[in-house]
């Protein structure tokens, strides 16, 4: 598009149109009494920790990460659909209460979680036992987290909750359900739109506040990678662990540290 010298300066790129739009649209909307309508969220009859991490994967990015890419990230039906929306890596209680009384610190419990108990047979994700899951979550699941194709479910509940008496079913039911509720966000929106090119890190965190509320963005790391942390793998949300059935709204939000990722931050997009 040619524009004259008294257009030009008139001209907002449609990144920055929608960057600069998103928030005071929701703004908005919440002054207006207005908000999304967020699917229910199951709850897991589970205690003894204080919160969980859902870790969502920004699926062109991981992919543009890895010198190795796997299966998900190769093949074409897997990838399909993966650029509208986040896909699931986890969810991931905090360490327990009788851990910690073991004198288990939280960062092993983060490194090896349930293996610290059960010892992780050798070999690959597909080594875990398989998950006990009806047709339908089955589907639903398939749909979220295309890693399952690399047995990534497998892994995820025998590292984070097989020793923790939550059933594989309660834990991908409700983790499904949570994807949805933050892929219906305008959160997600942002992300998808400026998806190809470069962002401010701290337009991601206002971007989330104004789908979320007001100071929740404390319950928000990101993590990138490549050369200086710059590109956008997995956002990780904070959520505390009795208020599971009441996400996203702000007060079930906890905060998690910040993250690693630059002060501009790329959204991939595949070729």
């Amino acid at each position: 598009m040619s524009l004259t010298p008294a257009k030009r300066a008139d001209y907002c790129p449609p990144g920055r149109f929608w960057q600069a739009l998103l928030p005071v649209l929701l703004s908005g909307m919440l002054l207006l009494g207005a908000s999304p309508a967020w699917a229910e969220v199951p709850s897991i009859e589970a205690q003894g920790f204080d919160h969980y991490t859902l870790a969502l994967t920004w699926h062109p990015g991981f992919c543009a990460s890895r010198s190795r890419p796997p299966r998900e990230c190769r093949d074409p039906g897997l990838r399909r659909g993966t650029e509208e929306g986040f896909v699931l890596h986890g969810l991931w209680p905090s360490l327990p209460q009788r851990l910690r009384e073991r004198g288990v610190e939280r960062r092993r419990w983060w490194r090896q979680g349930c293996f610290i108990e059960r010892p992780r047979p050798d070999g690959g994700f597909c080594r875990h036992p398989s998950l006990e899951l009806s047709d339908e979550l089955t589907r639903e699941l398939d749909s979220v987290m295309p890693g399952r194709a690399s047995c990534l479910g497998r892994y995820q509940y025998a590292k984070h909750a097989a020793c923790l008496d939550v059933a594989a079913e309660d834990l991908f039911d409700t983790s499904v359900a949570l994807v949805e509720a933050v892929n219906a966000s305008a959160f997600t929106d942002f992300l998808v739109i400026h998806r190809g090119g470069e962002v401010r890190r701290n337009a991601l965190i206002e971007a989330f506040e104004a789908a979320f509320g007001k100071g929740t963005g404390r319950a928000l790391r990101l993590e990138c990678a490549g050369r200086g942390n710059r590109l956008l793998t997995e956002v990780r949300i904070g959520i505390a662990a009795r208020s599971l059935e009441n996400f996203p709204a702000a007060d079930s939000l906890v905060r998690l540290d910040r993250g690693n990722c630059a002060t501009r931050v790329r959204i991939a997009a595949f070729d």
